[in-house]
């Protein structure tokens, strides 16, 4: 299929977002952009947050490294699991009870207000390399599928859909967010399945018979028993466990959508329902990835990794697959993108320029600070999609996590001793700590052949990280004060 009638299908699809943004976003005021006037529908809420939680980079990552590493990925879903009900029984109660619409106002009410500047900071970090690592890989394939062979530059590409999410997220924020994922995230489940149908009707296979071949080639195994592996299961299931703890339940991308929804029972059951969804979702998504291989081996295709799926979808299949793996791509991508840069300027907006204290700024100026934030994160993703395209990783999902083991850490360990432990620390010495204890996690993973031997440190680096920033607060605490 010629790359002006795939781009023509973009621009369908994005249009049809903005109409959505257009109906949904009338009316919307701070509140709305914030929190979605604490009126969102939990099942819309739970059903859109599968795109925000997967992205991109699991619809093309996940099944390409299966090739590399079988069903493994199934050991951190697991994980995930158990982090999804910690989330919901733990930390969502805590939010609601303290009527939070920034989460990071947590750590103002536990420890003060350097360490609630110091947690925003980090999730600002975070979210903004993670979501512009996401981003850079679905640009990349959108722009070697369609826009460079109009001679459009990688960095206009990258414009080009950052204005596309600014257009429909200006001025309706979460309120526009829950409706505009759960119609990406349908796109982008549909395009799974039919994928799938696809390669299994070709090669005339059963789901049975699949799964033969799939154990013969070796990529059915989903336990690693070795202790010394980064693969092993103990290690993946609670990496799995506290990646999603930190990445949702201490992010406020995915909690303010959480937060949106009407009562406290609503957003728990959401936050439920998304642990069983995910499980069956990535599930599918390492069964797609076995047949990818399959497939691509019997078309003699030799790209592996994150280039598997696009060059078999887009040069091995029927041009209506092709179109439907374009939707289902951007699908994924937007989801992701369009709620970090909302969650991104709520955050700045609430939890460093103090937006929502501010009584002596009208309400017009308030809208108005917010939409130059807005418009600034656009910038700022811009600046740090074309530092990964130069970086150019071949697999964008191990980066996505190896930064999250980093950045994520010292909210684990902040949020950890918050809620275990009812001791005070001496608030301006929290942020050391926390860019102390990152810094300690880099010696270790640096040189762990040298402390450990054979043993290697994989993603539980996260716990570790959050464990060291928990020992430097008890090396900060004030003596003999407690919480009450």
């Amino acid at each position: 299929m010629s790359p002006g009638l795939l781009f023509s299908f973009v621009i369908a699809y994005f249009v049809i977002l903005l109409v959505v943004a257009w109906y949904t976003g009338r009316n919307s005021n701070n509140d709305s952009f914030f929190i979605g006037n604490r009126n969102s529908n939990w099942m819309l809420v739970a059903f859109g947050m599968i795109g925000t939680s997967l992205s991109g980079v699991t619809f093309v990552s996940v099944p390409g490294a299966v090739g590399k590493e079988a069903f493994s990925y199934m050991q951190i879903t697991l994980g995930y699991f158990i982090g999804y009900l910690t989330i919901a029984y733990i930390l969502i109660p805590l939010y609601y009870r303290l009527h939070l619409t920034s989460i990071y106002n947590y750590l103002d009410t536990r420890f003060g207000r350097y360490s609630y500047k110091t947690g925003a900071s980090f999730f600002i970090l975070s979210r903004t390399l993670g979501a512009t690592a996401r981003l850079y890989l679905v640009v990349r394939i959108l722009q070697d599928a369609i826009l460079s062979s109009f001679g459009v530059p990688f960095w206009l590409t990258t414009l080009i859909i950052l204005l596309m999410i600014l257009l429909y997220t200006y001025e309706g924020g979460v309120k526009t967010i829950v409706y505009t994922d759960t119609l990406q995230t349908s796109c982008m489940l549909a395009g799974l399945i039919i994928c799938t149908i696809y390669i299994l009707k070709h090669m005339d296979l059963s789901v049975a018979g699949s799964f033969t071949a799939m154990h013969e080639k070796g990529l059915t195994t989903v336990f690693n028993f070795d202790p010394d592996s980064k693969l092993f299961f103990v290690k993946q299931i609670l990496a799995g466990a506290f990646i999603t703890i930190t990445m949702t339940g201490m992010d406020q991308e995915m909690m303010q959508k959480n937060i949106s929804v009407k009562t406290l029972k609503d957003s728990k059951k959401n936050m439920v329902s998304l642990a069983f969804i995910m499980v069956i979702v990535i599930g599918l998504f390492l069964y797609l990835g076995g047949l990818l291989h399959i497939f691509g081996a019997a078309q003699g295709v030799t790209e592996t990794g994150d280039k598997l799926f696009p060059a078999l979808a887009l040069q091995h299949m029927p041009p209506v697959i092709s179109v439907i793996f374009i939707i289902a791509l951007i699908s994924a991508l937007f989801p992701s993108a369009d709620g970090a840069m909302t969650a991104l300027t709520s955050s700045i907006c609430i939890d460093i320029l103090g937006l929502q204290r501010r009584s002596d700024w009208s309400d017009a100026r308030k809208k108005k600070i917010r939409q130059r934030i807005h418009l600034l994160m656009a910038f700022i993703f811009l600046l740090f999609v074309l530092l990964f395209e130069w970086i150019d990783n071949p697999s964008m999902i191990g980066v996505i996590l190896k930064i999250a083991a980093y950045t994520y850490g010292p909210l684990l360990g902040l949020f950890s001793f918050g809620i275990l432990s009812k001791r005070q620390v001496e608030d301006k010495w929290v942020p050391a700590v926390c860019v102390a204890a990152p810094l300690l996690c880099f010696v270790v993973d640096k040189y762990q052949s040298v402390l450990f031997g054979d043993f290697q440190i994989g993603l539980e680096l996260l716990i570790i990280n959050g464990l060291f920033t928990y020992l430097g607060l008890l090396l900060i605490k004030k003596k003999d004060v407690q919480m009450a």
